[in-house]
Order: structure tokens, then sequence, then C-alpha cells
């Protein structure tokens, strides 16, 4: 029997971020534990039965939600900010943490899904990790995108996006049926990606803390596995293999 339990953990800076902690109910002393992060804009409950499945193989598997998304989001959108920055250097970093807290003897992996690989390549405590799993990664250039996918989706992220957020101060996806609502400074980051190369402070983010960001993930070396799905319009082939080229996995 997988248990599931609603958890809240306190990143560095003191918000506090809703998680989920899947575990079967008899593995008391697991050799191995999983961080989940969720593509962006995604809840973790949204994964529920793939983490299920992951914790009834004897993984216990942690998946909270961004500061701002899901079961994290604030309870005001008024002068609440949030960047892509802040979902790595900090909710990340407090999730690797607290399962490491939880289980310090196994071993600690991340799966991530979509633009949560890159979340995961950018903590500050990634190096500390026994593997990653990149589950269809990408770097959210709309170049990438396949066909006849790519006009409306560069059209719904590129403009529609973020002349909402600015309008909204969020971008209210889940009422458009794109997901679970993103933070206005998260959501102008991804709009923002519009060349093949990164442009740290495009979307008026510090351009020092993204450009740090970046660096971590060229210097980071530990064991991982991508997997390209072939008709994933976000994630085609080229998109995997661009989001690989900005890291020294092994």
């Amino acid at each position: 029997e997988v248990v599931e339990s609603r958890l809240e953990i306190a990143a560095p800076d003191g918000y506090r971020l809703g998680a989920l902690l899947f575990a079967r109910a008899d593995l008391c002393d697991p050799a191995d534990a999983v961080v989940f992060n969720a593509g962006g804009g995604l809840s973790s409950l949204r994964y529920r039965h793939f983490l299920r499945f992951l914790a009834r193989q004897g993984l216990p598997v942690l998946a909270y939600d961004y500061r701002g998304v899901g079961i994290s989001r604030p309870a005001s959108w008024r002068n609440f900010d949030a960047g892509i920055e802040d979902w790595c250097e900090l909710d990340q970093v407090s999730a690797i943490d607290a399962m490491r807290a939880r289980f310090p003897a196994a071993r600690l992996a991340s799966v991530s899904h979509s633009i949560g690989c890159m979340i995961a390549a950018a903590a500050p405590n990634a190096p500390a990790l026994h593997q990653m799993v990149f589950i269809a990664p990408h770097t959210a250039y709309w170049g990438d995108y396949l066909q006849p996918w790519r006009w409306p989706m560069a059209f719904m992220w590129h403009v529609l996006m973020p002349t909402v957020a600015r309008v909204v101060g969020y971008f209210p996806a889940s009422r458009l049926g794109l997901g679970d609502d993103l933070p206005k400074r998260v959501a102008l980051q991804w709009a923002s990606r519009r060349t093949p190369e990164y442009r740290p402070g495009a979307a008026g983010g510090d351009p020092a803390r993204e450009t740090v960001a970046l660096d971590r993930m060229a210097r980071l070396t530990v064991p991982a596995l991508a997997i390209s799905i072939t008709d994933d319009a976000f994630a085609p082939e080229i998109a995997v293999r661009r989001f690989l080229m900005g890291l020294s996995l092994t």
C-alpha cells in the first residue's frame, strides 16, 4: 500500500511550500529516495499516478509545488513576486534538503519533467544527488516546438501569456485550461525566450542570479538519464539536445 502524506516545507527565505510524500507503508529504511520536479505551471498533483507507481517500486518520492503554483500558491497575488531563479535556488534546494533529512541513509535522486529539468540542474545542491532523470527536458525556445503546434504555441506562450500576466498580475492558466496559474515574473521569463541563446535579465529579472544559475548547470557533473518523447510538441529531440548542450553531465 502506498501512503500519500501532505507536507509543508520551509524554503531558505521562509516561504512555505506545499508538498506530497508518496511511500510504501511497509518500507522503513529505503536504499533510494526521489525528489520530483514538475513542469512549469503544473502542480505535482497532476503527476499523482506516476508518483504512486514509483513509490510502489520501493522509491519514496517527495513531490512539491514551486512557489506560486498549485498547493504552494500565495493567499493573494498582490505584491507576490517569484522567478525561475527562486524555484532553483530556494524551492528545489529545500525539497532536496527535506528529503535528505527524512531519509539520511538513502541515495537521493531527482526525477524531473519539462522545465522542471532546468530547475533541477540549476539548484546549488544538485551536485549532492546520486543521479538525475530528465523526462522531456527543453529550454522553452519556441523554434524547437513541433509543427503544426509551433505557431499556436508560440502565440500562446510568447504573446498571450505575457500580455495577460502584465494586466492581471499573474498568468491565470487554470481559467484557460492550460495547467496551473503562474507567477507574473515566471510567465515573463518564459515568454522572453525568443532566441536559442539564454539572455539573462531579458524579462526584468536579476541577470546576475540568472547567469549564476546557468553557470551551475554548465558545471554540473552527476550521472543522468535523459528521456526524449518523439511526439512531445514542447520537447522533441532537438529541444532535448539543446538542453543537454548546456550541461556537462556524465
